[in-house]
């Protein structure tokens, strides 16, 4: 097992994509509280995720992420969109996804799994099986795996 990286210059990159400023909010202060140093960065739909990834407008400078939390539901583009654009592209196609939704039906799993999702959550409910959740993911893609870089 690896160690986690420790300083904020080596922090882990993580993109959050998440519609609902709740559950956007509680994600991060998740991580925050977590015992891996990353920066968490957040945008609100699949347009702005994909102009992220691809470094473009105003996003030119992001860092690409080591992990991205996809939401499925979101408006503009939804999480399937940019799971696909994802996974077709020779650039992002090795960055992990974890899908992070509210939904539990097979249909969505089955089909987030089939476009090359690394994980498939349904957001818990209540707010420390979510706070738990979280820092699983967070445990497991950061101390447990070792990531392509």
């Amino acid at each position: 097992m690896r160690e986690p990286a420790k300083t904020e210059d080596a922090a882990f990159e993580i993109l959050l994509v998440e519609d609902d400023p709740a559950d956007a909010g509680l994600a991060k202060r998740a991580l925050k509280d977590g015992k891996i140093v990353c920066r968490v960065n957040h945008v609100r739909d699949g347009v702005e995720a994909l102009a992220f990834l691809m470094r473009e407008g105003s996003f030119a400078d992001a860092p690409r992420p080591d992990l991205v939390l996809l939401d499925l539901n979101m408006p503009r583009l939804d999480g399937r969109g940019v799971l696909e654009a994802m996974k077709g592209n020779d650039e992002l196609k090795s960055i992990p996804v974890v899908i992070l939704t509210t939904s539990d039906v097979d249909r969505d799993v089955n089909a987030s799994y089939l476009l090359g999702a690394n994980s498939f959550i349904t957001k818990p409910m209540d707010m420390d099986a979510f706070f738990e959740a979280i820092r699983s993911v967070e445990e497991y893609w950061f101390r447990v795996v070792r990531l392509p870089r």
